[in-house]
Formats: C-alpha cells, sequence, structure tokens
C-alpha cells in the first residue's frame, strides 16, 4: 500500500484534484521516475541547484508528485535532499503535514482557481493567481530556508501571469526554488523555458501504473483484473488509468473499441449511441477518448500495411481528416455529433479501400 496522508477539510474544490484520488501533495511515495529524483538530489548534494527546474512529461505520470516530494525533501529540518539516497520524508513528519494541508508557510502553489461567479473551475491560471503566489518571496522564509513556489501547470499560465512569473524567474531571490509542472513545454514563454533546467519524466511502464493504482487506498478492494486492464488502456498514465477504473468510462472504451473492431461494418445504433456520449460538458472526456482510440487504431493499421504509397495513403488522410477534424470541433467550439458519426463512416469506407 502506498503512503498517502489524509486530505484536509475545506479543500475540495481542486482544479489539480482527479475524483477521489489523493492529492499529489498527500502522496509521500512516487512509483517510477527514480532517475529524475537522483538528477535533482545529485544537483543539490554537489551545490549546483538550479533556481528553476521545469519538469516536463504526459499528463498524470506523476509530475505534480514528483514537485511536492522535492518540496517536502528541502523543506523538512531532518531530511535534506543532498544528505540521503532519495528525496523520501517520514509520514510523521510535521512539514508534511503542513504541506498536504496545504498551509506551510514557506511553499506557494500557483494553479487554476475557482470561480464563484460561474461556479466552475477557471481554464487558465489568473495573473491575480500568479501574483497571489509571489507574494512569498516578499516575506523572509518562516524556518530560515528554502521558499518554493510550484507552478501546477504551467502551461495554464495566460499572457500576463506568465509575464508575472518571468519577472520574479529574472531575479530569483535567494534561496527560492521554482518547480514547473507542464504537460506541454512548448506553450511556455521562450524566455521562462530558458532559465530553467529541464527535468523530463517518462510515461510509466504497465507495471508502475498499475503499483500506483493498486496501492491506493481507496482503490484496494478494486479487482486486480480491472487494475491489470485500466494500466493496459493508460498510455503510461496513471490519470489515464484512474478514468478507465470508472465502469461507465470503461464501457464507452470497450464500445469504440468494438465498433472499431467491426470495421468496416458498422451498427448505425451503437454509432449513435457514441456520438451521444460525447455530447455537452460531460461528454468532454468521452471526446477526446474516442479521438484518441480513433488515432491509435489508424496508427496500428498504417504499421500493419506494406509499405507502399497506395496502400497508406487512404490512412494516411484519415488520420490528418482526425486530427484536423478534432482541432475545428475543439477550437470553434462545434456539435460533436456529426463529427463522431462522419468519423466513423470515414473509417469505415477507408477500411474497405
Amino acid at each position: 500500500m502506498l503512503r498517502v496522508l489524509p486530505r484536509a477539510e475545506g479543500l475540495l474544490q481542486e482544479p489539480d484534484r482527479f475524483g477521489d484520488a489523493p492529492h499529489p501533495r498527500e502522496m509521500l511515495d512516487l512509483v517510477g521516475h527514480a532517475e529524475a529524483e537522483a538528477e535533482f538530489r545529485q544537483a543539490h548534494a554537489a551545490g549546483r541547484l538550479h533556481h528553476a527546474w521545469l519538469i516536463t512529461g504526459e499528463e498524470g505520470i506523476g509530475k505534480a508528485t514528483l514537485a511536492y516530494r522535492i518540496a517536502r525533501s528541502l523543506l523538512n529540518p531532518s531530511a535534506g535532499a543532498g544528505a540521503s539516497e532519495t528525496l523520501d520524508v517520514p509520514a510523521s513528519s510535521s512539514t508534511a503535514h503542513q504541506i498536504a494541508a496545504g498551509a506551510h508557510p514557506d511553499l506557494a502553489v500557483i494553479r487554476r482557481g475557482w470561480s464563484e461567479d460561474n461556479k466552475r473551475i477557471l481554464t487558465e491560471i489568473s495573473v491575480k493567481a500568479a501574483l497571489d503566489g509571489l507574494d512569498l518571496f516578499q516575506k523572509t522564509a518562516a524556518y530560515g530556508g528554502y521558499r518554493i513556489c510550484i507552478v501546477d501547470a504551467c502551461d495554464e499560465l495566460n499572457a500576463n501571469s506568465a509575464n508575472a512569473l518571468l519577472k520574479t524567474l529574472e531575479e530569483p531571490p535567494e534561496r527560492s526554488l521554482f518547480l514547473l509542472v507542464a504537460h506541454q513545454p512548448g506553450r511556455l514563454l521562450p524566455t521562462i523555458r530558458s532559465r530553467c533546467r529541464l527535468l523530463s519524466l517518462r510515461p510509466l511502464t504497465l507495471d508502475e501504473v498499475e503499483t500506483v493504482t493498486r496501492g491506493l487506498p481507496h482503490l484496494s478492494e478494486t479487482d486486480a483484473a480491472l487494475h491489470r486492464r485500466a494500466a493496459s488502456l493508460s498510455g503510461g498514465s496513471v490519470r489515464g488509468a484512474l478514468s478507465m477504473l470508472d465502469p461507465k468510462k470503461l464501457a464507452f472504451n470497450d464500445r469504440v473499441e468494438a465498433m472499431l473492431n467491426g470495421l468496416p461494418r458498422l451498427d448505425m445504433a451503437e454509432v449513435d449511441a457514441i456520438a451521444e456520449a460525447t455530447t455537452g460538458r460531460a461528454g468532454d472526456e468521452s471526446f477526446d477518448r474516442f479521438c484518441d482510440l480513433c488515432a491509435n487504431w489508424l496508427s496500428r493499421e498504417l504499421n500493419r500495411r506494406p509499405q507502399e504509397t497506395l496502400a497508406m495513403r487512404p490512412l494516411a488522410d484519415a488520420w490528418s481528416g482526425l486530427v484536423e477534424g478534432r482541432r475545428e470541433v475543439e477550437v470553434y467550439n462545434l456539435d460533436r455529433r456529426p463529427f463522431v458519426i462522419s468519423t466513423a463512416a470515414n473509417l469505415a469506407e477507408t477500411f474497405r479501400l
């Protein structure tokens, strides 16, 4: 069982909490990423700790968990990152409990906020959120050590909040550390990227994903076969596996895969049911899953077909049409239902060629 600290009261509307899963600041253990952890620890032990680290990789693989693990280790007075072979901090640590409660005076977290007006999580990090977090560096460290700022995720900064962060990165205060979590680092200002040391994380293996999901206390009674299947569908992401542990989402996944495996035949009643599941705000994740499954199917077909232009061109055209159509639906907020139905029909026609 993984070590997980209790959820603090009053912190329920959080943009970076996924369902009933523990928040990254509550996770004491990190599965995988030993190389990245060692790289950071060695830099600290050698006295060459850069003031800003850009932690990159796919969503849901442990980037924020590593960031909070680093923060715990540096802020814990009895477990410095340079004095141990790991960044581990005991569950009894008062620092760990302060961080889990979101109450450590030397740790600031910049993230998207909650809109009381619209009763929803904001889509970007506002300049107010950035300035509120950066206010940490206007104060003396409460415990005389590091002051640490985690930005999760920094590719959600808008132009104003990014510039506010950049000003502090350009002239960092003494004993300050910035941990920037990025799913899509290419969206960051080049001037921000240039001031960071890169720490790139790889997707987790199937066994590592399963170790995490089976080690979470609230999932300890879930059938082992379901954990394994969810891990196999996760793409190396714990977040992806957790979404597949939801029976409704797994059923949707099975429905789309059954449609793809049955091509070129199409049951239009099934296609219509799939399309209906992607509509509205509640269908956001189903739409993404449908597009990803179709893209993966096309990629597998491209790899299986002979490397001949005539055999590959219809598949390549279908893949390009899927990517472009998905982008248009998302950018212009188009009705997803016609796109899903036409995509299924196009795939069926492509399979006949």
